[in-house]
């Protein structure tokens, strides 16, 4: 195992380096909590309706699928199978509350007791096609612990192991839970408290990324196994060219990170910077150089710092502590997180600003943010008068707004309003 886990955080291509190290990727754990929220108000206010298309909940587990490579198909296990008539929390309004009430004990606990007692009593309710999928949505809550789960992680679990872990039964999760805890902990120097790292490390065993060694002395064995090592390598190196794009991606969502930042400051703002991005580096210096270093204290005690300290920019009012603008540049991630955060700062401190809220995105995901918009489980959102920003014109006239502009009349002016348009 140690000479195995140590090549895993050393691969470009792996789960370690590609998703568990991704910075994005712990800017949705408060995103997706407050989508469970939401899907949990719903089913007790009987708004959330018998159709997964459309519903909040398709909204957060599309949010997760759209990560990278572990949750990739994370939604499956929730599409709706007329034919089957699963996963029944769409038509059986009962099932629907058990559902409910299963994601609000876990949302709410804080124990490992208390939510291993909610998944017994899910278990008890025989929900016809609602098995451990659901854990997914459970280590966005408690990511210590509540390991992911899908086929390929089952298969990774019991090729190292030697178990026989079977899918669809939370019994046989609860176990294979348990075994990666005792796994975690002897390798704990390799792995992490957050059982992200070990779910990454089963699931690429178990994708057969990492073929497990065999007996030296079986020589048909060891041939096939240095086979399987060396398609590995090629497979990383394709990889190791797909992350260094994907790298790339990260760098030019810096740069209009930076952008937003200087034109801000020229424009008289005080600006914030995302707190998980202040450090990255920038034309030479840090990110977050020239810029607050805390929020104000009346943002602070709003009750959704968290959340607010993880927006990509905020230009504040000079001499008070009041926001004007807020940024999400959403270059490839998931723009259903970059609503969440503007949707709780609206609500934290509503009476900071109006009309100020903008998306800022390749001038090709326009329609991938009006679809997002548009979507009922935003209804709350399209009250905001949130508009898209295209690169485009952000590179074109952040210059002469620079030089000639005052307040935000330039920036709204080549920004794209998004409500009451389709």
């Amino acid at each position: 195992m140690q000479p195995l886990l140590e090549q895993w955080r050393r691969d470009p291509g792996g789960t370690y380096l590609g998703w568990f190290l991704w910075e994005e990727r712990l800017k949705n754990f408060r995103s997706i909590r407050r989508g469970v929220e939401t899907v949990v108000e719903e089913i007790e206010a009987d708004r959330f309706g018998n159709v997964y298309k459309g519903s909040t909940l398709e909204t957060v587990v599309g949010s997760i699928a759209e990560q990278r490579q572990i949750f990739k198909g994370a939604d499956h296990a929730f599409l709706w199978k007329p034919k089957l008539r699963i996963p029944d929390i769409y038509e059986d309004r009962a099932n629907q509350q058990i559902f409910g009430r299963f994601l609000d004990a876990c949302a709410c606990c804080h124990h490992e007791a208390a939510v291993l007692s909610a998944i017994r009593q899910l278990d008890e309710a025989k929900i016809k096609g609602l098995g451990p999928a659901a854990a997914n949505l459970l280590y966005f809550l408690h990511p210590t612990l509540v390991p992911p789960f899908n086929t390929a992680i089952v298969r990774g679990y019991n090729r190292v192991t030697g178990a026989k872990v079977k899918l669809g039964r939370w019994d046989e999760y609860l176990a294979m839970r348990q075994g990666m805890l005792e796994l975690n902990a002897a390798y704990r120097t390799q792995l992490s408290n957050d059982l992200g790292a070990i779910a990454g490390f089963l699931f690429d065993v178990g994708s057969d990324r990492y073929p497990l060694p065999v007996d030296s002395a079986d020589d048909d064995a060891l041939l096939h196994w240095q086979a399987d090592l060396a398609r590995v390598r090629e497979e990383g190196a394709r990889e190791l060219k797909a992350l260094n794009q994907a790298r790339e991606a990260d760098l030019t969502h810096t740069q209009i990170q930076g952008w937003l930042r200087d034109l801000g400051r020229a424009l008289g703002f005080r600006v914030w910077i995302a707190s998980n991005d202040r450090g990255r580096g920038y034309e030479g210096g840090r990110l977050g150089d020239g810029c607050l270093d805390s929020l104000p204290m009346p943002i602070v005690n709003c009750g959704a710092e968290d959340t607010i300290r993880l927006i990509d920019v905020l230009w504040l009012v000079p001499d008070q502590d009041v926001v004007a603008a807020a940024f999400e540049v959403e270059h490839s991630t998931s723009i259903y997180s970059g609503i969440v955060r503007m949707l709780d700062l609206a609500l934290g401190l509503p009476d900071h600003l109006a009309g100020a809220y903008f998306l800022v995105a390749p001038d090709n995901r326009e329609d991938a943010v009006r679809m997002q918009f548009a979507r009922p489980a935003f209804s709350r959102v399209s009250e905001l008068d949130l508009r898209f920003l295209p690169y485009d014109a952000l590179r074109e006239n952040r210059l002469a707004m620079a030089r000639f502009g005052s307040g935000l009349k330039a920036v709204q002016a080549i920004a794209k309003p998004l409500r009451g348009l389709s």
